[in-house]
């Protein structure tokens, strides 16, 4: 029989994996690495570029950054029980950003994409923080003190890239449209937030080389993950000028481990022995005939049809953008080109909202959805359980 001392010794030593340490490190953290590393190698080709080709448009924005807003519907609306549960919120927050999106788009066109993109900011800084947390939850009790410092590390470490892009306009991409970012933030400023930067990261390594002296353990995941976040975040948006280089390195180290941890949470759910969970948890929308359940759709063998289905809808939205608002390429879309090209500001306020929606209801619903809880006996140890059925395990 293990001792309580030993046990204490033990746990200490338990990295906190999402899935597995496989998983974690192929799809999770080392999207942003491997990036940045291919951006850096190629930087001749990346650097400088004012503009997209096809092929990396298609690649970046279509297969991974439209197609990982339409994952999170798995968390949400394509969960009957989720849903059931949560039906107000899931209700109330497209319509209300909708009719909030009409509004700001009616009164000023630009008004409402700088609003949509600092939103998108927000969700991106907060997706860094939020992997960092659940890296941390099996940590020594030695290292709950420093939880401020860690969230100081990771936020400066993707608001200051922020903060110099403000203090370096113009510069050859935006988040969203041109002018989309405010201009006029003092150069003081980004120097004041430089210095904090290295005074917080001095800080943290000195921290992590104490406590991993003194305690023998140290998070391999959570300073993988805030040192590929420190690294994909200064070189796509202060190293880097170009619209390549950022669209490459800010969409993967975003969307692909996203998209992952959401096929890991459907994969969580089609492996529960609980029958409301395993046997109902069908997807709402249906094919004639077919009933496409978690089980299903997050076993190995059917990864491709997920991203079939993540890319279908992505292709989807980006057809109507495309043939409805910009008519920029008709190599991909002219088959949607029957469609009228909208150029009344009364019909683009209506539009241009309801299109943009699927994203902005990700960036919000995305605040709520993801919570963390401590682990307990009753879950099993099981992160997925913990995470994502704690009104069951109540």
């Amino acid at each position: 029989m293990i001792s309580t001392q030993n046990k204490y010794i033990q746990s200490k030593y338990i990295q906190s994996w999402i899935h597995s340490p496989v998983v974690d490190l192929v799809f999770i953290i080392s999207p942003a690495f491997l990036i940045t590393l291919i951006v850096i190698l190629f930087r001749n080709s990346f650097d400088h570029t004012e503009a997209l080709p096809l092929w990396a448009w298609i690649v970046f924005i279509v297969l991974v950054d439209v197609a990982h807003v339409y994952s999170s519907v798995f968390r949400t609306y394509f969960n009957p029980l989720e849903f059931k549960q949560n039906a107000t919120l899931f209700t109330l927050i497209p319509f209300f950003a909708w009719l909030i999106s009409v509004i700001l788009y009616s009164l000023n066109d630009l008004l409402f994409w700088r609003v949509l993109a600092y939103i998108a900011v927000f969700h991106f800084v907060r997706q860094q923080y939020g992997f960092m947390a659940l890296y941390s939850r099996k940590q020594p009790d030695e290292y709950k003190p420093f939880k401020l410092l860690d969230a100081a590390l990771i936020y400066i470490a993707t608001i200051y890239p922020i903060i110099f892009w403000h203090t370096h306009l113009p510069r050859n991409f935006n988040w969203f449209v041109e002018d989309d970012f405010l201009v006029g933030l003092p150069v003081l400023v980004e120097r004041i937030c430089l210095i904090l930067y290295l005074l917080i990261s001095v800080c943290y390594i000195v921290k992590e080389v104490y406590l991993s002296i003194k305690t023998k353990y140290f998070n391999i995941p959570k300073n993988l993950i805030l040192l590929g976040t420190g690294l994909s975040w200064y070189v796509g948006i202060v190293l880097l000028n170009g619209d390549m280089a950022f669209t490459a390195i800010n969409v993967v180290s975003h969307g692909i481990p996203y998209m992952a941890l959401l096929w890991i949470y459907g994969r969580g759910i089609s492996q529960q022995s609980d029958p409301l969970i395993s046997e109902q948890a069908i997807l709402q929308f249906r094919f004639p005939k077919l009933n496409l359940s978690y089980k299903f759709l997050f076993s190995i063998i059917c990864i491709p049809v997920f991203l079939v289905f993540l890319w279908s809808f992505a292709y989807l939205e980006e057809s109507l953008w495309d043939s409805l608002v910009w008519r920029e390429n008709p190599t991909l879309f002219q088959a949607f080109y029957s469609l009228p090209l909208l150029k009344s500001k009364q019909f683009l306020a209506i539009i241009v909202p309801l299109l943009s929606l699927p994203q902005l209801t990700h960036y919000i619903l995305d605040a709520f959805i993801w919570r963390l809880k401590p682990l307990n006996d009753k879950a099993n140890n099981n992160w997925v359980n913990t995470l994502f059925y704690t009104s069951n395990n109540q």
